[in-house]
């Protein structure tokens, strides 16, 4: 069983690729995409804080103004079944005293205070020792857009599993996105910033065989 399982993964991994258009005519049903957006939504995070926002954009007008400030997704914006955009928390968010945390330990995490106070050390003295993140708000955007990372692998991982293609873009302008996105009221800018973009859909032509590092060359056992 556990050969088989292995077996299918391993397959749905040379089955991903970087899908540059879509068939146009299929869609992804519901099921299918709200189980990929879970997969987003319960990925790791730092601390379990969940530094991310993801924006499915369906909106046609909507999709070819952002079309214009993100060249590396001429293909798949007019062609994909879904597109998101994952948004990334910045300093005034992710900071050890912000609203936001506080908030997410209480009510989310549900812990109760005693837990708060001390998780709020740790996250104190990891932030201004350990990753240094206080030095600059960029820090901080750079640190919380690294985590929605492993949200998007896992978001495409479980797509290729059942059989959807996607796509992982950071061909955009992000000076020019981000103001595009506030105007059309999808970003507040003083608390999320573009991290990346996602498309999925099916594809619309069979891709070249996958090619990669043998396990040799980027594994080391000491």
């Amino acid at each position: 069983m556990n050969t088989d399982l292995r077996k299918q993964i391993l397959d749905a991994f040379n089955f991903r690729h970087a899908c540059k258009s879509f068939d146009v005519s299929r869609k992804i049903p519901d099921e299918d995409f709200n189980f990929i957006l879970d997969a987003g939504r319960l990925s790791p995070s730092s601390f379990g804080f969940e530094p991310w926002k993801f924006l499915v954009i369906q909106n046609p007008e909507l999709r070819e103004k952002i079309k214009t400030v993100s060249w590396g997704a001429q293909g798949q914006l007019p062609t994909a079944s879904h597109f998101v955009i994952i948004l990334a928390r910045r300093e005034n968010s992710m900071h050890y005293e912000s609203e936001y945390i506080l908030d997410h330990m209480r009510n989310v995490k549900q812990l109760p205070e005693d837990v708060v106070d001390m998780i709020s050390e740790f996250y104190r003295d990891f932030q201004n020792s350990d990753f240094r993140l206080t030095e600059s708000p960029r820090a901080m955007f750079d640190w919380a857009c690294k985590q929605t990372y492993i949200a998007l692998g896992n978001m495409m991982s479980v797509a290729a599993q059942i059989g959807i293609d996607s796509c992982p873009i950071e061909g955009f302008n992000r000076d020019r996105l981000e103001p595009l996105m506030a105007q059309e009221g999808l970003l507040d800018s003083g608390e999320f910033g573009v991290s990346v973009m996602v498309a999925f859909g099916y594809r619309e032509n069979e891709p070249y065989p996958k090619t990669r590092h043998r396990q040799g060359a980027v594994v080391e056992w000491h």
